[in-house]
């Protein structure tokens, strides 16, 4: 199915009692994803808060966790999602948690065990969502090898023929390197996790992977607006006209705003935050939707600046 008939069909809005759930629509497998989720990358100081920061996170509505073995947090998010079932909050069928293959085990008969080793840090059966960190390829000690995404992808169609990851995608890859997962293999990837924001829009990737029923995640999406410790960044500050104003008109914050931009594009937000009031703010953005001229402008600021 279409991606973005996909999003008008499933995007409801529905609350349990004082959490508002992100809806859900259908990827091309036929499972079914939170159109919003809770990012966990970050610094020891993160990850120390963590299993409290998933606590809050599901009390405030969220149902989809990304991580990944680089982040070094799926135990203590694996600690966060026991508090959670064991409370009576959600069911393990309740939640949607994704993570990710990094690069040192590319080879096809590493990639199987790699997964069952997040998959015990997790403490979980399975996971809803697999992913291909990034197209390169690494050993142990950080030297770059050269071992086809296609051996690599292969690992991962035998992940998911074990049942241990549900859905099966990639994350940081171009439109040839897609292409030719699906020309090797004829399995279409359910989902690309790449950087947008208002300063990289990423238009043609969207485009593209949205034309094959391929789900896009969006990871760092308040771009530029938080602090970056860099130099310079492009616009637009938090604090530009054109934000504030929309913010203003809607009665939301800049955050909320940008974060419906993106699902307004058919994306799926991956907002990061720690702080108990920035969470329930963050997932607070299905009771509104931006006019094409809202989009329009905001649309303005891409300058296809990165962060990574």
């Amino acid at each position: 199915m279409d991606v973005k008939l996909t999003f008008l069909l499933f995007v409801t809005l529905y609350s349990v009692s004082n959490a508002v759930l992100a809806p859900t629509i259908q990827l091309i497998d036929g499972n079914n994803i939170p159109i919003l989720a809770l990012g966990t990358y970050g610094s020891d100081k993160d990850k120390s808060r963590m299993r409290q920061t998933v606590n809050w996170a599901v009390e405030a509505g969220y149902r989809h966790i990304d991580t990944a073995a680089l982040y070094n947090n799926e135990r203590e998010i694996g600690e966060g999602l026991q508090d959670v079932i064991n409370r009576g909050l959600v069911r393990r069928e309740d939640m949607f948690i994704t993570t990710k293959l990094w690069d040192n085990n590319h080879e096809r008969e590493k990639v199987v065990p790699a997964l069952q080793e997040s998959l015990n840090r997790l403490g979980l059966e399975y996971v809803d969502l697999f992913l291909i960190h990034r197209p390169s390829s690494e050993d142990e000690n950080g030297k770059p090898l050269n071992i086809d995404i296609v051996e690599t992808w292969q690992g991962m169609i035998e992940a998911k023929r074990l049942g241990l990851a549900r859905s099966i995608g990639v994350s940081n890859f171009d439109a040839k390197q897609i292409d030719r997962l699906i020309a090797s293999t004829q399995v279409i990837p359910a989902v690309n996790e790449i950087e947008i924001h208002l300063s990289k829009g990423q238009a043609d990737l969207v485009n593209y992977c949205q034309a094959r029923g391929i789900a896009v995640m969006a990871y760092s999406p308040f771009g530029f607006l938080v602090s970056r410790d860099i130099p310079n960044p492009p616009p637009p500050k938090i604090d530009d006209p054109v934000l504030v104003n929309i913010a203003r008109k809607y009665g939301k914050t800049v955050g909320q705003v940008v974060l419906r931009y993106l699902i307004d594009r058919y994306l799926i937000p991956i907002p990061k935050s720690t702080n108990k009031a920035r969470l329930e703010e963050n997932i607070n953005v299905f009771d509104f939707r931006l006019t094409e001229e809202d989009c329009a402008a905001l649309s303005q600021f891409d300058s296809n600046t990165g962060i990574f």
